[in-house]
């Protein structure tokens, strides 16, 4: 059978296999996916070995998504405006870096939760990897507005320099979290408070009644972004889904074909 497998350091944790298991299975591909712990400062000596054993592709996640971008001898187009690199496909031209987790947001929001992006006023709170990510798929989807709030408003202004020249002149904008003006109709949490059971500071006029807030950590409770946003009368969203549309488009590279992702979903939440 094919192999793949998601790199990590830790990698226990990882939902990936049970994912793509359920892919594989709705979609009758003939394949093994596991999760491997790459050392710390063996990332690259994994992936070759992985390659050599007959692995066809791999995702990547927390701390190797960077190192993936330097691997890759090829990169498409959403790999490099993120910076980063979270699937690797293996073929006879070498090693292909793409990254799937700003699609993955972006279905999970259209699809899934089904709020259109089109024409509305967007809050990305976070200015690191993840909201990198996630800037090209969102200004696809020809947002009214983009906005980028950061701790370090030198780091937002940056993204926003970087993306304008890729259709996003004329809706993206950047500041700090207590500059925010206005209400949006969507608030993403792209920043890492979350792990720390922490808010950004940023103003709740932010949300109206049935803002949609998606917060790409997740869990059993919800975090404390998803709490107070919800008290401030959003709605809540967390990133499990995201996680498993991420992950199909990853499979769609793969394989060819895209799974239906609404059953993987709502198997993954009962598990949690």
């Amino acid at each position: 059978m094919d192999r793949y497998c998601v790199f990590g350091n830790p990698i226990a944790h990882s939902k990936s296999p049970d994912i793509h298991a359920a892919f594989a299975a709705q979609t009758g591909q003939q394949l093994v996916y596991d999760k491997r712990l790459a050392p710390v400062d063996g990332f690259a000596d994994a992936v070759r070995a992985f390659i050599a054993e007959g692995g066809k592709g791999a995702n990547v996640t927390v701390p190797f998504k960077l190192e993936a971008h330097k691997l890759a001898g090829a990169l498409t187009i959403r790999a490099q405006a993120a910076g980063a690199v979270n699937t690797l496909l293996f073929d006879e031209h070498g090693i292909t870096g793409d990254n799937t987790d700003g699609a993955g947001l972006v279905a999970d929001i259209t699809h899934n939760a089904g709020v259109a992006i089109t024409g509305k006023r967007v809050l990305l709170l976070g200015a690191g990897g993840a909201a990198r990510g996630a800037v090209l798929p969102l200004l696809e989807h020809r947002p009214q507005a983009l906005h980028i709030a950061n701790r370090t408003v030198a780091t937002a202004e940056a993204l926003v320099q970087q993306f304008a020249a890729l259709g996003g002149a004329d809706v993206l904008s950047a500041g700090g979290f207590a500059d925010i003006a206005g209400d949006f109709d969507i608030v993403i949490n792209a920043t890492s408070a979350s792990l720390q059971a922490a808010l950004p500071p940023f103003p709740p006029s932010v949300f109206h009644p049935g803002t949609l807030a998606l917060d790409m950590m997740y869990g059993k409770e919800p975090t404390v972004f998803l709490r107070f946003a919800e008290a401030e009368g959003a709605v809540p969203r967390d990133g499990l889904g995201m996680l498993v549309e991420q992950a199909a488009e990853a499979f769609l590279g793969w394989r060819g074909v895209r799974p239906d992702t609404a059953a993987v979903l709502q198997s993954m939440r009962q598990k949690l």
